[in-house]
């Protein structure tokens, strides 16, 4: 499956140290513009294959939740995610990638809209207000990612 959206930030910092930040999801909140964090369900206590989360998002007055399903979980590689409404039907995938460089480590965000056309249309829109959905997400990830690649230089630095 290829991705809708794939955006790539060079991190100087050590791929383990990105990747735990990546995968914190009930902090995910000091990075997104969107996503305020959520907790482990299910007896997950972390990132783990197979693993359950429920993440809260807000946009202005408006707040909803997700589940999310860890599908891939490689550390200091790959962590990616299923994302489903309250009531199951799916909407997207989440995955980010880590591969070294001499500096630390390139980090890609990927956003794969998986949604059918009535998640598309009507209930995307209607729950989160955003009528572009993939607009958004471009912003969405450029700002977390600087903001991810801040945090991991600043703790590479301490």
């Amino acid at each position: 499956m290829e991705p809708t959206i794939s955006i790539s930030t060079e991190v100087a910092a050590d791929p383990l140290t990105v990747w735990s930040m990546v995968t914190d999801l009930p902090r995910m909140g000091r990075f997104s513009p969107e996503n305020v964090g959520g907790h482990w369900v299910g007896g997950a206590t972390g990132p783990a294959l197979g693993a359950e989360f429920r993440g809260t998002n807000r946009n202005g007055d408006l707040e909803w939740w997700t589940k999310v399903r860890v599908v891939a979980c490689e550390p200091g590689r790959r962590f990616t995610f299923d994302v489903r409404t309250p009531i199951g039907m799916r909407v997207s995938r989440w995955s980010y990638e880590l591969v070294p460089t001499e500096a630390g480590c390139l980090l890609t965000e990927q956003w794969f809209r998986v949604g059918n056309w009535f998640i598309r249309r009507f209930m995307g829109p209607r729950f989160t207000g955003r009528a572009d959905r993939p607009g958004y997400n471009v912003v969405s990830i450029e700002h977390t990612l600087a903001a991810v690649k801040a945090a991991a230089e600043a703790a590479q630095a301490a």
